[in-house]
């Protein structure tokens, strides 16, 4: 199967909510190109939703390492952590992404799971 192929049937997967094939293609596609980083980003969102959460923490920091302004998968990684009770390490996430945004409700919202 084709690149294309995958990355299509990939998207059609994660956006029916089949995150077990949408995972396998959008690992197709980046076997073939790794540095795809809109799959990768994609199959970090995909492990999130089947709480494969250190396999969805992996990508994230995959991603993170070459683009460490990006908003979305910062947001995502804080998440990952506090799901995994890694409270300490969700909160210096949840600081960077403050710094990044500029908007103090992502650190309010980790307080008020913290102090809950």
């Amino acid at each position: 199967m084709t690149t294309r192929h995958d990355w299509e049937a990939a998207l059609l997967a994660f956006n029916t909510r089949d995150y077990r094939t949408a995972v396998e293609r959008f690992e197709r596609v980046l076997a073939a190109h790794p540095d795809h980083t809109d799959a990768r980003e994609y199959l970090a969102r995909a492990y999130f939703q089947r709480a494969s959460l250190p396999l969805a923490e992996r990508e994230a920091r995959t991603i993170l390492e070459s683009d460490p302004t990006n908003e979305y998968v910062t947001l995502l990684l804080a998440r990952v952590l506090e799901r995994q009770s890694r409270h300490d390490e969700a909160a210096g996430v949840r600081r960077v992404l403050v710094a990044l945004t500029g908007d103090e409700r992502h650190g309010a919202a980790h307080r008020a799971l913290a102090s809950g």
